[in-house]
């Protein structure tokens, strides 16, 4: 059944944009311009959301398949969040791009960012902790694993905390002892001849990293690095609606470091193309091919969706290029057990080898239009 379903917490698009339903794709585009100036961020008297509203109001009108859907469904029939793409992440870009599951800045303050542009001095006294390196892997899934959601197992091979000394650096039995060079302070001041004088400058002490402390004897495994090379399975659960592009990231799950916490691993994932559907946001977008018989006389079809075979009824008279909505087939999304929904185009074949009888029928037929007795 094609039922239209209105998204209450957005306003029309046409609305929106301030254009009558009807409008053509010139008036649409002129008002779109005229909007965005108007509401530009970057403007006195700019508005940033309503801005965004219009930016995503145009990109679904000035796209004639997207207009065609909105109308016939409203906001269902666009996957959503159009604008992004279905992307609820869409507006972070960020290093990592796409749709950025669990992506946040660590623990650093804003003292240790400016610290990082002047030389990694310490603050307080005391430099910041170090933690281990962030690691990049990728993983492909299938179009399934992305719409219903999987779990995977990495193999990776980290630098991980060492079996022996257990990170500390020192042979077990052995303790850590103060450092000479620092003094136990973890740093130790320079002096830079400059043509304004002498500027001196503290930095983390190059003996002991920072830590202040040394072993008395040097693990005979890691050879004082606290860490050593170790093949590991780690497993990942990759949730239902995640999108092609989409980056995990799992806490102090990357490589280790002595006498601080690990990095973090990031997982980039790329989705599989399927051979029948395409997506768009929570939106699976397929296409159907019936003859002209059944789009005359209307029919019932097994449409395939990642659910399996679905019966839809096509009613007499269908247009080839028209929209069948199958509700709750669609993409999971994110963080909710709702599904988008599944959109079917149906293609209306035109024979091309008919036989001669079947020539004279459809002439017959044409003839009996044109004089009005059909």
């Amino acid at each position: 059944m094609c039922t239209l379903l209105t998204d209450m917490s957005k306003r029309d698009y046409y609305e929106v944009l301030g254009v009558a339903k009807g409008a053509s794709a010139d008036e649409i585009k002129k008002a779109f311009r005229r909007k965005a100036i108007e509401l530009h961020p970057d403007k006195q008297g700019g508005d940033e959301v309503k801005f965004k509203e219009v930016n995503e109001a145009y990109e679904v009108l000035k796209d004639q398949s997207k207009r065609q859907r909105y109308d016939q469904f409203g906001h269902a029939g666009v996957g959503g969040s159009a604008g992004a793409g279905g992307n609820p992440y869409g507006g972070f870009g960020g290093e990592w791009g796409g749709q950025n599951v669990d992506f946040d800045f660590g623990d650093l303050g804003l003292g240790d960012i400016f610290g990082s542009f002047f030389g990694g001095g310490a603050r307080g006294g005391k430099s910041r902790q170090s933690r281990g390196n962030d690691i990049e892997t990728r993983i492909e899934i299938s179009f399934e694993d992305a719409v219903f959601g999987t779990e995977k197992e990495l193999q990776l091979s980290l630098s991980d905390t060492c079996s022996h000394c257990k990170g500390s650096t020192a042979e077990p039995g052995y303790e850590l002892k103060t450092c000479d060079t620092c003094k136990g302070a973890g740093q130790v001041v320079t002096a830079t001849r400059t043509i304004f004088g002498n500027i001196q400058q503290a930095v983390i002490c190059p003996t002991c990293k920072g830590q202040g402390k040394v072993p008395e004897k040097t693990c005979t495994v890691c050879h004082g690095k606290g860490t050593e090379r170790k093949n590991q399975n780690v497993k990942l659960k990759i949730p239902a609606g995640i999108d092609d592009g989409a980056t995990i990231r799992l806490h102090e799950r990357g490589e280790a470091i002595a006498n601080g916490p690990k990095g973090d691993l990031y997982v980039h994932v790329r989705v599989k193309a399927h051979k029948h559907f395409t997506r768009e946001g929570e939106l699976i977008l397929s296409e159907e091919h019936i003859s002209m018989i059944d789009a005359a006389l209307g029919a019932e079809i097994d449409v395939d969706t990642v659910d399996g075979k679905v019966r839809m009824k096509v009613p007499a008279g269908t247009q080839s290029g028209a929209d069948f909505k199958l509700s709750g087939h669609g993409v999971t999304r994110l963080r909710s057990d709702a599904r988008g929904a599944h959109i079917v185009t149906i293609i209306v074949d035109t024979p091309t080898k008919l036989s001669k009888k079947q020539k004279e029928l459809l002439r017959d037929f044409d003839s009996s239009k044109k004089r009005g007795i059909l």
